[in-house]
């Protein structure tokens, strides 16, 4: 018989998995409405029937009668009339809703239906993030899919285009200052996906031209594509190319990894190439996850997310390769100071650069 204390922690624990349950459940049909094009479809018109909604996106009436309803209990969808015929009502993607779920296009940082994606690819990956946990391997990042890199871009896309030229380079005056000097800086930002950070760097800085390296070759051809017929695109190159290459030695005046070390099997050999890219009077910029910077339990609501990170998704994709160093998303400042001392790097800088998601850190020596 349990105690009360346990009956308490049995019952709030079923609880709180029910919701979460529910939430990944809604989760994955607010994926399903964004694949389908049902939010944008919604959001370019004041409301629409179901057969108004199925016409418009080329779906079935009575599957998209069935998600418009779920939304609307589910209080993401507005609906006008309870009483009228099912395929009667009208629907509407209410205006704060609109950004939130559609709006891919305009780089709101509200815009957060790449997490639903981004779950779906974990889901995708699970059988084989099942199966290293039982032998110990890894999980190639390619076995996460389309979804799975798509979903990055789209996630980071935001951050990038409204915070990274605006915000967090001009919080490092000597880096901004030396981006918009003579003679034209050189950027080498590694690890780029698809290619946004390297866009924003040349957006927001005219005279840089920047070169984005990256191992991936699905993830560079997307780059480049996202950067074809862009105002910068006389600027900004992408190479399917190892950055440590001994020829780009010293070539640039600052080298950039966004929220990609942790990911890597060998972080050193990483920050080593780095070194070696940049120029003597150049910088070494790395961003990453900002948590904790020791473990504890419970953690906060960062911690967890990025522990889910982690278990899902990184740390199989850092055991991919061997050897590896096995970081996982929760790289804390502490490891990131050890691995760029073991790369011979002098110093490591926590740059005064404020996000709720992301720490910056400057490596120096």
């Amino acid at each position: 018989m349990a105690t009360e204390v346990e009956a308490a922690q049995r019952d709030a624990l079923a609880e709180r998995l029910f919701g979460a349950a529910l939430g990944a459940y809604e989760l994955l049909t607010v994926h399903l409405g964004d694949r389908l094009g049902f939010y944008r479809a919604l959001a370019e018109r004041d409301d629409a029937t179901p057969p108004e909604l199925a016409a418009a996106t080329r779906t079935d009436e009575r599957y998209a009668r069935e998600w418009l309803e779920q939304q609307a209990v589910a209080g993401i969808l507005e609906v006008d009339d309870l009483e009228a015929a099912a395929e009667e009502r009208r629907y509407r993607l209410p205006t704060g809703h609109a950004e939130v779920l559609s709006d891919r296009d305009l780089d709101s940082l509200a815009h957060v239906t790449p997490m639903a994606r981004l779950g779906v690819s974990f889901a995708h990956a699970l059988p084989a993030v099942e199966e290293a946990f039982r032998t110990g391997g890894g999980v190639p990042w390619e076995d996460y899919g389309e979804l799975g890199r798509e979903a990055q871009g789209d996630a980071n896309r935001p951050l990038f285009a409204n915070l990274l030229g605006s915000d967090w380079l001009p919080a490092i005056p000597d880096v901004h200052e030396r981006l918009l000097a003579d003679p034209p800086a050189r950027v080498a930002d590694v690890a780029c996906g698809a290619g946004w950070s390297s866009l924003a760097i040349a957006r927001a800085y005219p005279k840089a031209t920047v070169d984005g390296y990256d191992l991936d070759e699905a993830s560079v051809e997307v780059a480049r594509a996202n950067a074809a017929g862009t105002d910068v695109e006389d600027r900004v190159s992408f190479h399917l190319r190892d950055a440590g290459d001994p020829e780009l030695a010293g070539s640039y005046q600052l080298v950039t990894v966004f929220e990609a070390l942790h990911d890597m099997s060998r972080p050193v050999d990483v920050l080593r190439a780095l070194r070696g890219l940049v120029a003597e009077d150049g910088a070494v910029i790395v961003m990453d996850e900002r948590v904790a910077d020791a473990f504890t339990a419970p953690g906060d609501e960062i911690e967890r997310l990025m522990y889910t990170y982690s278990v899902l998704c990184c740390l199989p994709v850092g055991l991919a390769e061997t050897p590896s160093a096995a970081t996982g998303t929760v790289m804390r400042t502490d490891t990131m100071r050890r691995y760029a001392a073991e790369a011979g790097f002098a110093e490591v800088e926590v740059l005064p650069v404020e996000h709720e998601i992301f720490r910056f850190y400057r490596l120096r020596g």
